[in-house]
C-alpha cells in the first residue's frame, strides 16, 4: 500500500487517539491553551480546497473547539472570517485569528456576550462591515454546565442557558437577514443531547431540541429566497465546554468511550460538515441536521 493510500484509508477507530483526559477543571468558559491532552482543531492537518473562495463568514464560539476549527477550515477554504467570544477567552481568540491571517484571509475579532440582545445585532453589524459584507453565517457558541438534579438547577442558569444557546441564535440570525443574499447560509450548531439528553444536562440538551426545529422552520422560510439553512449536530468532541463544568471530573477520564468508535471526536473532525453545508456543494441540502457522533444512532 502506498503512502498516499494510506492517508486515504485511514482507520476512523485509530486515526485519532482514544484519550483517556485526567481530571480537570477550569473556570467557564474555559481555554484551548489549558486544555489537557491539547485538542485538535486541524492547525496542522486540515487542507483547502477553495470550496469557500471569496466567502465572508461569521462564527460565533470560534475561539476555542469546534468554532475554533470552522474558523481555520473556513479560512483555508478561502474565506474571510469574523469571530465573536467572550472577553475572558481573548487569548485563544488571539490565536485562531492568527491562523486566519496565515491562510491569507481577513480576521475579524469581535469580544462580547451573546446573553446581551443588544450585542447580538452590534455583532452582526460590524462583522458585515468589517467584511465588507456578510454571506456565511455559522450560530456555533454554547453554553452546558452539568446540573445533577433539577431542584438544583437556578432560574439564573436556565435563563443564561437560553439566551447564549437558542434566543441569540434567533437575534443573530434576524440581524443577519438584511446582509444576506442569494446564496448565503446559515449551519446552526446543535448536539446528539437533542436525541439522547443525558439527565444532568437537562437545559442545555433541551436548547439543542430547540435548535433543531428552529434550524428546520428558518431553512423552509428561507428557502425561496435562495438561503439555506442547516445544522450540525456534534457528538461528545473534546472541547474546553467539556471541563469549564461542562461534565462532572469523574466522568471526563471515560469521556466519548461509549460511542461505537469507542473514542471521543476531535474538533477538526467537525469542520468538514460546516464546509460542506456552507459550500455550494450542498445546493440542495436544506434543513439537514448532519450528526458527526462517532456513529450513536438518531432519528
Amino acid at each position: 500500500m502506498t503512502d498516499e493510500t494510506q492517508l486515504t484509508f485511514q482507520n476512523p477507530v485509530t486515526r485519532y487517539p482514544s484519550i483517556s483526559p485526567p481530571e480537570q477543571s477550569q473556570q467557564e468558559p474555559g481555554l484551548d491553551l489549558q486544555l489537557d491532552p491539547p485538542a485538535d482543531r486541524g492547525e496542522q492537518s486540515y487542507r483547502g480546497t477553495g470550496r469557500l473562495e471569496g466567502r465572508k463568514a461569521l462564527i460565533t464560539g470560534a475561539d476555542s473547539g469546534i468554532g475554533a476549527a470552522v474558523a481555520i477550515a473556513f479560512s483555508r477554504e478561502g474565506a474571510d472570517v469574523a469571530i465573536s467570544y467572550l472577553p475572558a477567552e481573548e487569548e485563544d481568540a488571539l490565536r485562531v485569528a492568527e491562523l486566519i491571517k496565515g491562510a491569507g484571509r481577513r480576521a475579524v475579532t469581535i469580544p462580547g456576550d451573546l446573553a446581551e440582545a443588544t450585542f447580538c445585532s452590534d455583532l452582526v453589524e460590524k462583522a458585515a462591515s468589517e467584511l465588507g459584507g456578510l454571506d456565511a453565517l455559522v450560530n456555533n457558541a454554547g453554553k452546558q454546565i452539568f446540573v445533577e438534579h433539577l431542584e438544583d438547577l437556578t432560574d439564573d442558569q436556565l435563563t443564561a442557558t437560553y439566551e447564549v444557546n437558542i434566543l441569540a441564535q434567533f437575534r443573530i440570525a434576524r440581524a443577519a437577514l438584511p446582509h444576506l443574499v442569494p446564496g448565503s447560509t446559515i449551519v446552526n450548531t446543535t448536539s446528539i443531547q437533542a436525541y439522547q439528553p443525558s439527565s444532568h444536562l437537562l437545559d442545555y440538551a433541551s436548547t439543542k431540541a430547540a435548535i433543531n426545529n428552529f434550524t428546520k422552520g428558518l431553512a423552509q422560510q428561507l428557502a425561496p429566497q435562495g438561503i439555506r439553512v442547516n445544522a450540525v449536530a456534534p457528538g461528545p468532541i473534546w472541547t474546553p465546554l467539556q471541563v469549564s463544568a461542562g461534565q462532572p471530573t469523574e466522568a471526563l477520564p471515560s469521556f466519548g468511550q461509549n460511542t461505537p468508535l469507542g473514542r471521543a471526536g476531535q474538533p477538526t473532525e467537525l469542520a468538514p460538515a460546516y464546509v460542506f453545508l456552507t459550500s455550494a456543494e450542498s445546493s440542495y441540502v436544506v434543513g439537514e441536521t448532519l450528526n458527526v457522533n462517532g456513529g450513536s444512532p438518531t432519528p
